[in-house]
């Protein structure tokens, strides 16, 4: 077969998809995981391109000299610190790291009026610096177990004893960006999950975790391939802090609106005594049940499989609703599953709220039509007009609804207690009128976030034939 070197004008924005072409048939495919000593092919990133080489013994071959070996040998994790609960709080000095700032597939997730703040006594050397790499020691949500992440400041984050902080043992051998990336590769995962204990929430440990086998190439070529899956994760990046500014500025909107009621025209309106002190004349003080539907998720058996094999229809679990919008389900159940169990469709634009365990009070946002587990409770308007608006109600009002929580270890909320929250509800025209301004904010969000999505996926197809 006839290869050329070339780029891809379909690829994302900024960077290139690295491709080999058949010269007689013209079919595009993959580079292949490994090539021979005769016949070599590489990628490497220039100017934020990736690109893909093809040579031979030239002495600039990729993917050659890989050697076996375990994690152990190239690293040690170093457990974290027990914080005390009593010093957490809504506001503080320093923010205490969870498996929740990991990514599912890996990387840091900086999440918004989550952070588990601490203004307690802090020993040094549990305060993490920039670049440090940390991995998920406990599963906190499917799939996070052996997720790792890189700080993105120093100064700020605390490492709890739930995280294991990475120490390279030689950086003239081994390239911590390309573990941060090893990490996250399937086989890594797959064998960190398998050594697992725990039933319900797993656990690792550093010793499991020295154990797991691994095949690296010299430390050159680690730094090739931690460079080109670097460029992906930039844009990435990028994108994520677009979307951080557009959720910031929604709700600094809505609260100059509803909560300090200053929208357009309220020179003119007065304020009159309600249930929940001065609110704007024409408004009104309503409870959530008696304006929305509310419905509470369900789990179909996992004992029967013709609920859940072939399905077609989404369903969520609760660790879904810790992002920001959700664009994709956890899983699929069939239509019989629907029929027969209490799961229920949600459609998209429903706000939805976590109402127990780990989860408890995070808020989320439908993109998609799906079903949920019992563990979330969805909020709908059939209007469409106050859909966002609800959302951003409910990321306001979240931390004295979750003070109503009960239970012992396992804190919960009910759907009663959502249905009860009371909120000041504006004049359609003001309804209307704030639609017409937060949706632009909302459709540019889910642009983003479908951008980092497909920018992920191609960086998983180049991921295999790398690792």
């Amino acid at each position: 077969m006839e290869l050329e070197t070339f780029q891809c004008a379909d690829a994302p924005t900024e960077t290139m998809r690295c491709m080999q072409r058949d010269g007689n048939s013209g079919d595009v495919t993959m580079p292949n995981e490994r090539q021979d000593a005769t016949h070599k092919e590489f990628l490497s990133v220039e100017d934020g391109k990736i690109a893909l080489t093809v040579g031979g013994d030239d002495g600039y071959g990729f993917m050659t000299k890989w050697h076996d070996c375990k994690l152990g040998d190239l690293l040690q994790i170093k457990h974290g610190f027990a914080f005390l609960g009593e010093h957490f709080g809504r506001s503080g000095t320093h923010v205490v790291l969870t498996p929740g700032n990991f990514h599912e597939e890996g990387g840091f997730k900086e999440t918004i009026d989550k952070a588990k703040w601490y203004s307690g006594p802090i020993p040094i050397d549990y305060v993490l610096n920039e670049g440090d790499l940390i991995v998920a020691m406990t599963e906190q949500a499917e799939g996070l177990l052996g997720s790792s992440a890189l700080i993105p400041r120093s100064g700020i984050y605390l490492h709890n004893q739930r995280l294991g902080l990475v120490l390279v043992r030689d950086r003239k051998l081994t390239d911590q960006h390309f573990i941060y990336y090893l990490f996250n590769s399937k086989p890594v995962r797959q064998q960190i999950r398998a050594s697992a204990s725990g039933t319900k929430i797993r656990h690792t440990a550093p010793s499991r975790i020295a154990d797991v086998n691994v095949s690296i190439p010299p430390l050159s070529e680690q730094k090739r391939i931690a460079g080109i899956l670097s460029a992906y994760d930039d844009l990435i990046e990028n994108c994520q802090r677009r979307i951080k500014i557009l959720e910031t500025m929604a709700r600094d909107l809505y609260r100059e609106w509803f909560v300090n009621f200053r929208f357009p025209g309220h020179e003119n309106i007065s304020l009159v005594p309600s249930a929940l002190g001065d609110i704007p004349e024409g408004w009104e003080v309503k409870k959530v049940g008696d304006v929305f539907q509310t419905i509470l998720g369900g789990t179909p058996s996992r004992n029967n499989p013709d609920y859940w094999e072939g399905g077609t229809i989404p369903w969520i679990n609760s660790g879904k609703v810790n992002d920001l919008r959700i664009i994709e389900p956890s899983e699929f159940i069939t239509s019989l599953a629907l029929q027969k169990s209490s799961a229920k469709l949600m459609p998209k634009g429903t706000t939805v709220l976590a109402i127990t365990g780990a989860t408890l009070g995070q808020v989320s946002y439908l993109e998609i039509m799906t079903t949920a587990n019992q563990s979330v409770v969805g909020i709908i308007d059939d209007s469409k007009l106050w859909s966002e608006w609800i959302y951003l109600t409910m990321c306001e009002k979240i931390k004295g609804i979750i003070m109503h929580a009960c239970g012992g270890a396992q804190q919960h909320i009910n759907k009663e207690i959502v249905n009860d929250v009371l909120v000041v509800m504006p004049s359609i025209s003001i309804g209307k009128a704030f639609k017409k301004l937060i949706s632009p904010f909302f459709n540019q969000i889910v642009t983003l976030l479908y951008q980092c999505k497909n920018l992920r996926q191609t960086s998983n197809i180049l991921f295999p034939q790398l690792f």
